[in-house]
């Protein structure tokens, strides 16, 4: 399994969670485990999502989760877990 780390953190709004899910769908990225909490007005999101039959890049779904945190106004960072794994090698 390959894995990505997906947080979503802005102004609370209905629907985002929805809507994040929506892109994974469209995308075939698989919502593995997800973590979200409102902190006063603030949306505060932690998706764990696998990849490995994704019917695009890696690139391309993280630069439609960039669009659409762009057009939300909210903070949204897609980071493959090659990043951690590299992280812990050094």
């Amino acid at each position: 399994m390959k894995k990505t780390v997906i947080t979503v953190i802005g102004k609370d709004n209905f629907g985002i969670i929805a809507k994040t899910s929506a892109i994974c769908a469209e995308c075939n990225v698989n919502i593995v485990d997800i973590t979200q909490s409102v902190l006063g007005d603030m949306f505060v999101m932690v998706m764990l999502a696998d990849i490995s039959a994704a019917n695009c890049s890696f690139g391309e779904f993280s630069d439609k989760m960039r669009a659409f945190g762009k057009k939300e106004s909210l903070d949204v960072r897609v980071m493959h877990e090659d990043i951690f794994n590299s992280m812990h090698r050094i």
